[in-house]
């Protein structure tokens, strides 16, 4: 797809996508923040993994609830105010976590998840948008790099909630240093973003933007389809945050910084992947890279639940997380192929994404009390399978002109 940028709209795009990534990376410390320390978490709280898993029900509650209505909302007051809003709402909820959990409340501590969720939830939503909107301006795919950028955040995350554990540090100083960070980065980041003015449009195919149709986006197969998919990828990869580290500290009755490790493996997988991805996609085409991961996915979900030591386990972890780095930013890409109905699709296929986590923490942690952390990981075998047969439905949209304007089908 050609484009007509001149130098100071290329500089533009540059710092753009500069400050994309850096959204992504204040959310992946949010992310790694959160579950480096979920061992300690659940210690304190003296819950059993099945009310864990209740527990971070709520977390991704929040997030379900209040994602169907970004789109409109971000349509309203741009993607800019939502990052900084919804930022500041999920880290700040955060650290109430962190004080809930130092004093043992179990229950008061579902409230601050469920703000938790939403923050980030609806964040997320937002920052994908103003990521896509860098991609369209590129004219080329690099979503993979923002996901990247979270990948490498939960991975320096995850380093952090180490090095904190291993000095014994209070989980409340961990959480109030990583908050204050956190909101430093991604409040600078959001002066360099894309605005709504800035937006650049392909010259050669677009000559005048119809109307968006007054139909639901929830009503559109392909749009559901592709949420599905995301669904799939998002079970496979956020299972792995809950609960690898409490997989391995479980099975091989090794300390928390140990299993701190295998999640690490397993992050730094996915960070390698999201960035060599995107050439990935460029050579082979969204499907058939899908199908590719969900295959990688699939094996090292099988070597990291049945293998019978860390001499398995560890490379498992690392195959599951090349299999897991790329579905939900593809997705992404793929509900956002038409730019005028990028922010509602956005919302619906996120919302589906995060329904993984509705059910799946407390499915995940109940059959753990009988399987053990690594028996019940094994289900999510189903979803990766569904993953590669759904594969063909996040096939690119072919843009087609008309006198009346663009429309892609």
């Amino acid at each position: 797809m050609p484009f007509s940028i001149n130098g100071s709209r290329q500089r533009q795009i540059m710092w753009a996508r500069v400050g994309v990534l850096a959204s992504f990376g204040a959310s992946g410390l949010l992310t790694a923040t959160f579950a480096s320390r979920l061992v300690l978490v659940r210690e304190s709280l003296g819950v059993s993994p099945g009310g864990m898993g209740l527990l971070l029900v709520a977390n991704t509650l929040g997030s379900v609830l209040s994602m169907p209505f970004m789109g409109r909302l971000i349509e309203r007051f741009g993607d800019i105010v939502v990052i900084r809003v919804c930022s500041t709402v999920a880290w700040c909820a955060l650290v109430v976590v962190a004080i809930f959990a130092s004093r043992g409340w179990a229950y008061a501590v579902a409230i601050p998840l469920v703000f938790t969720g939403a923050g980030n939830g609806s964040w997320d939503v937002a920052q994908n948008l103003a990521g896509t909107k860098v991609e369209q301006a590129m004219g080329r795919s690099i979503m993979p790099q923002f996901h990247a950028a979270f990948s490498l955040a939960t991975l320096v995350g995850a380093g952090i909630g180490w090095i904190f554990s291993h000095l014994g540090t209070d989980l409340l100083t961990h959480v109030g240093v990583a908050a204050g960070l956190g909101l430093i980065v991604v409040w600078t980041s959001t002066f360099i973003l894309l605005k709504p003015s800035d937006t650049v449009q392909p010259t050669a195919e677009i000559v005048e933007h119809p109307a968006p149709p007054v139909r639901s986006a929830w009503l559109e197969p392909r749009t559901l389809l592709i949420g599905v998919v995301m669904l799939s990828v998002s079970l496979t990869e956020g299972s792995a945050n809950d609960w690898i580290a409490s997989g391995v500290v479980q099975s091989f009755a090794t300390p928390e910084t140990t299993g701190i490790a295998c999640l690490g493996v397993f992050l730094a997988a996915m960070t390698l992947m999201r960035i060599l991805g995107t050439r990935l996609i460029d050579s082979w085409g969204r499907v058939a890279t899908l199908r590719w991961c969900a295959v990688c996915a699939i094996i090292g979900l099988l070597a990291f639940g049945l293998g019978p030591s860390l001499w398995f386990v560890v490379p498992g972890a690392a195959v599951w997380g090349l299999g897991a780095a790329l579905g939900f930013p593809v997705g992404i890409s793929a509900a956002s192929d038409d730019p005028l109905l990028a922010a509602r699709r956005t919302a619906v296929v996120s919302t589906l994404a995060y329904l993984a986590f509705l059910g799946g923490p407390a499915l995940l942690g109940k059959l753990a009390d009988h399987l053990g952390f690594r028996g019940a990981l094994l289900v999510i075998l189903v979803p990766a399978v569904l993953s590669l047969l759904l594969a063909g439905w996040l096939a690119p949209l072919k843009p087609h002109v008309s006198t009346s304007g663009a429309k892609f089908a």
